[in-house]
């Protein structure tokens, strides 16, 4: 249960039942876990649950989530779960495609659709295209297109013949004949009905050469005119042809157009792309009808138009048209009118709920594919895919924080979609403003997402920091505790948690003594005995392991044992370097004394990280003083290998030295301490209390047992003050001495404000309860240099003074001599007596 804030922290030996909190089985009851229900709520996440119900609840854009906590506290879970509950409300989102644009090629049309009409549009516009290829394809082979386009090209011939017979029957009323030759057209003239040789005309008196000459000229010019209204003609033929193929394909595609236009008279939008559609068809008919189809080779009879008709691209069927029942993707026709479902919510039942493991700009927010051909890079709108804010919108899009900060232009293209309140698609080059090739530009698409970023503390107060965009995009955090109070009702809760974890990972059924062992682990990973720890990952693996162990023991459920054999077996595995740094405190290669008494020494304690393990490790700190002007040198601090948070600590020892002792006097010593055998950086105030000891005994040359250690922080008045790691530091030290043999005169000095942290080890605790080993908290340093010197600390009386023979005096009077011999070896002042 909770402590009483009001009550004083206990002070002097702890007993055993202070050293950890022990959770006793007939707390619950229950046999095995397999009677308990699983847990449908989160324990002691009131305040982030509440922040997620809002952010889930409120439409106003600007309200997104960022998850915040400890990894493995289960945020990933918990926003899921509410997510998923939340998105049941929501109604199924509408499709969206991408349509050619036959004004703007580069610039695609989007199309939203309601959901399940995206696929049904789709799959009506690639059976339009099939069909419309047969409708093209019966039409110009049909007897009245062929009727009719012959009867324009025969009136072609039909001008061009009357208009030579025209000329020819000129020249034959003027004696002269109109031939035909290879080169072209000739005139010569006639004698006798037969065309008169160059030899005979040259026989030809001069005037009458003269004559047919002249009527030779005016009858080419009368040819010359006639056939320069031949292109006109012909033009006039081409648009007549090109007429007929429009009044075809009108007539081929106006039936296709209405059967599709039938099914979507509900959507405006439809009907418009549709006409569009329509005269795209007909506007281009001699281009669609001529393209070659790729998937196959043309055949025998299959190299002109349809009945051998000349220039069959112009007014017949294309080659191969009709060659093969289905069109590739590639076939020009199909991808010019095929439709794009870039989002397909067919198979939603409500609003989506999207997670992106890996959210890269593309992912993202969409990327348009090229692909290569002839050695160019080409693209289209069918190129055009989406990303998972295409798939989450209208609805919840979940990312991990740090994979998006870390993904190049992620962070910003997701900032730039949800200021604008739509997607839309470019190139990373181009959003950088980089030069690049010409590509397309998608019409953007509305956005109605709500984002729901996870990541821990650290990242949210950077954003929040250095980023003006992120309050204003994402207005709601939700702060996971890393703890929850521990009392009955949360303790039983916690076992319906670990039931519903066994059961969701199909674990043996643990039984009472099993799940009060995982509590006592719980607390432990807390740092607290009255707090569990949530982190549900760590919880989980307990689980699995103790499964594993009880399986080797041929157990049908987990017990306390296998409990413990796991947490054993987790120490075991990762404890290789602490027990190197052991094995050198014991052969004594770091010097770290464990009996006897030193004047200017103690014991400090350190906890060292590697990873997920932790582990105490002790350290000798001494202390050297002289004759000085009050300066305390961190030699640490000197050498660049103390943090600021341990100078911190040691400035502190200045003003309490000076308040204490030296209130009315100048402090005029010069100390200096250091971490013997430190090799690393050092960090933390934890050991301000140990320097200060270690200060004192140097001053009043007093020994200190080093069968002790010490732990904890010191302010200015002298109180020692609650550090982190209390549990691995006492079996740091605890260890070390076991490893030397127990004197039952061993053990560590803590803060007070740290019992009610104490989850030690079974081993510790044993030691405690048999005299081998002991624990004691302290408030003062007072009680702290009492209990470690064995002399009375000393407290002033009525006259001011500390008693004789108390540290406190002997500290006072030290430097009180050290202040007169500074001012004997002062310099006299100007005009004093010699």
């Amino acid at each position: 249960m909770s402590s009483d804030p009001e009550k004083p922290p206990v002070t002097g030996p702890l007993d055993v039942e202070r050293l950890c909190w022990r959770c006793d089985p007939g707390l619950f009851g229950f046999e095995t876990t397999e009677e308990l229900e699983d847990l449908g709520e989160v324990i002691g996440q009131e305040r982030a649950l509440e922040a997620i119900r809002f952010a889930a609840g409120m439409a106003r854009p600007g309200y997104n989530l960022f998850a915040l906590g400890p990894e493995g506290s289960g945020r990933h879970t918990v926003v899921r779960h509410f997510l998923d509950r939340a998105a049941r409300e929501r109604a199924v989102p509408d499709d969206w495609c991408y349509l050619s644009n036959f004004k703007a090629p580069r610039a695609p049309l989007a199309l939203r659709l309601a959901a399940g009409r995206g696929r049904g549009f789709r799959s009506d516009m690639a059976r339009f295209v099939d069909d419309l290829r047969e409708a093209l394809r019966a039409a110009f082979e049909s007897d009245e297109h062929r009727t009719r386009r012959q009867v324009i090209e025969d009136e072609l011939k039909e001008r061009q013949e009357q208009a030579l017979a025209e000329v020819e029957g000129e020249a034959k009323a003027r004696g002269i004949a109109l031939l035909r030759t290879p080169m072209g057209f000739a005139f010569a003239p006639v004698s006798d009905g037969t065309v008169v040789t160059p030899e005979v005309f040259q026989q030809f008196p001069k005037a009458e050469q003269q004559r047919i000459g002249q009527e030779i000229e005016a009858l080419q010019k009368r040819l010359q005119q006639a056939l320069q209204q031949s292109p006109l003609w012909m033009t006039e033929t081409r648009d007549k042809l090109r007429q007929l193929n429009t009044e075809t394909a009108t007539f081929a595609v106006g039936h296709l157009i209405e059967a599709v236009r039938g099914r979507y008279q509900d959507v405006p939008e439809i009907l418009d792309y549709l006409e569009e559609v329509k005269a795209d068809v007909v506007e281009n008919v001699e281009a669609i009808v001529a393209a070659p189809e790729r998937a196959v080779a043309a055949g025998p009879g299959q190299g002109g138009g349809p009945g051998g008709a000349p220039g069959g691209g112009l007014a017949g069927a294309p080659a191969g048209l009709g060659a093969q029942s289905d069109l590739e993707d590639g076939h020009p026709l199909k991808r010019r009118y095929r439709v794009n479902l870039i989002i397909d919510n067919s198979a939603l039942a409500h609003g989506p709920v999207v997670y992106d493991d890996d959210p890269t700009y593309d992912r993202l927010v969409g990327r348009i594919e090229h692909r290569a051909e002839m050695g160019a890079l080409l693209t289209d709108f069918h190129m055009i895919r989406p990303g998972s804010v295409h798939r989450a919108n209208g609805g919840y899009l979940i990312l991990d924080a740090q994979k998006l900060l870390t993904r190049p232009m992620a962070w910003d293209a997701l900032k730039r979609v949800l200021r604008a309140e739509e997607i839309r698609i470019q190139p990373p080059g181009q959003a950088m403003g980089l030069f690049g090739t010409t590509t397309l530009e998608p019409e953007p698409i509305p956005l109605d997402v709500k984002v729901v970023l996870i990541g821990d503390r650290r990242l949210y107060y950077l954003l929040s920091g250095l980023d003006p965009d992120f309050p204003r995009l994402f207005k709601v955090a939700a702060d996971f505790e890393e703890r929850i109070e521990r009392s009955e009702d949360n303790s039983r809760l916690y076992a319906r948690l670990i039931a519903t974890l066994a059961r969701r990972e199909s674990l043996r059924p643990l039984d009472r003594g099993a799940v009060a062992r995982a509590l006592q682990y719980s607390a432990r990973l807390a740092g607290d005995a009255e707090r569990l720890s949530t982190s549900l990952e760590s919880v989980a693996d307990l689980l699995r392991e103790a499964d594993y162990w009880a399986g080797q023991e041929g157990r049908a459920r987990i017990t306390e044992a296998d409990v413990e054999r796991t947490i054993e077996a987790q120490i075991d595995r990762l404890d290789r370097v602490r027990d190197q740094v052991q094995e050198q405190m014991v052969r004594g290669t770091v010097a770290i004394a464990t009996e006897g008494a030193a004047a200017g020494q103690v014991n400090g304690l350190s906890v060292l990280q590697l990873g997920g393990f932790a582990f105490g490790r002790p350290s000798r700190i001494t202390a050297r003083i002289r004759l000085g002007r009050g300066e305390v040198i961190d030699i640490e601090r000197e050498v660049e290998l103390g943090g600021p948070l341990h100078s911190k600590g040691v400035l502190i020892l200045s003003g309490y030295l000076s308040a204490h002792y030296a209130s009315e006097r100048p402090l005029s010593l010069s100390a200096s301490l250091v971490f013997e055998q430190s090799y690393g950086g050092i960090d933390g105030d934890s050991a301000s209390s140990a320097e200060l000891y270690a200060l004192l005994s140097a001053i009043a040359e007093v020994p200190i047992k080093q069968g002790f250690a010490v732990t904890g922080s010191v302010n200015q008045f002298g109180e020692v003050q609650a550090i982190g790691g209390v549990n691995e530091k006492i079996e740091g030290f605890f260890d070390l001495c076991a490893a030397r043999g127990l004197t039952g005169e061993q053990g560590v000095l803590i803060p007070a404000t740290n019992v009610k942290h104490l989850m030690l080890d079974r081993r510790v605790r044993e030691a405690v309860a048999e005299g081998r080993f002991s624990v004691h908290a302290i408030a003062t340093i007072d009680q702290g240099i009492a209990l470690l010197t064995g002399l009375p600390a000393g407290e002033r009386g009525p006259d001011g003074r500390f008693p004789e023979g108390s540290v406190n005096a002997r500290v006072e009077a030290r430097l009180l001599a050290l202040a007169e011999a500074r001012r004997s070896f002062a310099a006299p002042q100007r005009g004093s007596e010699p």
